[in-house]
């Protein structure tokens, strides 16, 4: 049964609540989270319960305490997310202070929307899950890892699904796999059979939040009940024609693992626009950027140019063509999210190309017409 502020003793209300420490460390929170908790209640005048967001809806979210879950409200322009840290204030159920994040996932949001969508709060790890048994797109492991570099959590590639694979098919996947991910870990695992699944865990302990994102139909569901050892996410059966699944996780949720650590599930996503700046596409890319220092131009755009490392990387076989092609595109789609963001920057781009339109008109203009 939920609890509500009320349900605390009034001998608590005026302190925080005994072994709350403890708890918050259960739902994934580390010692200098726990540290600021303490700090930011110690400044509020009024008393409050600390707590962690489970799940977040529009003005409503579930708050995990110390003595049990909570339903509170949002205070108005205050907004929150599955692993945010809180205090609930303990005279009303609303979630009174929003903690500042130490780390955050941030994609650009659905529909013609101009503005940021954070899906998860204050994670270490977030679970790049991608099903191995079917067509292993390395360009959308790139555009998750971008995401993740950017957000200050640590990505890790999981192949799911590996008792699907035929013999001999694991070794190149994650030869692949670890070609496009240069500093995370790559795990093939089965949430049928268990393999792989422990060294996953393994990162998972009691003062530690992962995330798991994925395509629809990836086996994130499946995962997260493995490394609970128990059904505590709804799964549903991928349809075989296309691969495709559909979202059985309806919202994102942080789930509390009984041997320590935290899980966030998110739906699949289908869509995954960019939010980000150089950040995450030059972790993400490190061997490219790496390659770039050598160019002659500092400027290079990794085409023409004279000089160019990159191109000749390409040339000796030593550097893929399409990872090339697959940072451009990131890159371009990043700068064209923040023009719209920032309209000083997208009347910038438009300025600049009237000049550059205004210039060709001008040649064209005083260009000899042949006879």
């Amino acid at each position: 049964m939920s609890a509500s502020p009320e349900d605390f003793p009034a001998s608590d209300r005026a302190v925080m609540p005994a072994g709350w420490q403890d708890s918050l460390m259960r739902f994934g929170a580390d010692k200098a989270t726990v540290a600021r908790i303490a700090a930011a209640a110690a400044d509020r005048a009024e008393p409050a319960v600390p707590g962690r967001v489970a799940r977040a809806e529009h003005s409503l979210v579930t708050v995990l305490t110390p003595g049990g879950p909570v339903r509170a409200g949002l205070p108005r322009r205050e907004q929150a997310c599955p692993g945010d840290y809180v205090l609930v204030s303990t005279t009303e159920p609303v979630a009174a202070e929003v903690l500042p994040r130490r780390s955050q996932l941030v994609r650009h949001a659905t529909g013609n929307r101009t503005e940021p969508q954070t899906l998860a709060a204050n994670i270490d790890d977030v679970f790049v899950t991608v099903a191995a048994d079917r067509d292993v797109s390395l360009g959308r492991i790139e555009r998750f890892l971008a995401l993740v570099w950017e957000s200050g959590a640590v990505p890790v590639v999981v192949l799911t699904k590996s008792d699907l694979l035929p013999p001999g098919a694991a070794a190149p996947l994650l030869t692949a796999a670890a070609g496009v991910a240069p500093g995370a870990d790559v795990h093939l695992v089965s949430a049928v059979t268990g393999d792989g699944v422990g060294d996953l865990a393994r990162r998972l302990e009691t003062g530690r939040t992962a995330a798991l994102i994925g395509s629809s139909g990836a086996g994130k569901s499946s995962l997260l009940n493995a490394l609970a050892g128990a059904e505590v996410a709804a799964t549903t059966r991928v349809r075989d024609a296309d691969g495709k699944g559909r979202h059985k996780t309806a919202w994102r949720e942080l789930v509390v693992l009984d041997q320590g650590g935290a899980v966030i599930d998110t739906p699949g996503l289908r869509g995954l626009g960019m939010w980000l700046d150089e950040t995450g596409l030059d972790t993400t890319f490190a061997d490219l950027t790496e390659l770039a220092m050598g160019c002659r131009f500092s400027d290079c755009r990794h085409a023409t140019e004279p000089g160019c490392a990159v191109t000749a990387a390409i040339e000796a076989g030593m550097f893929e063509d399409r990872r090339l092609e697959s940072y451009r595109k990131l890159e371009r789609e990043a700068a064209y999210v923040a023009r719209k963001a920032d309209p000083r920057a997208s009347r910038a781009q438009a300025r600049t190309w009237h000049a550059i339109t205004r210039d060709g008109r001008s040649r064209a203009r005083h260009r000899p017409r042949s006879s």
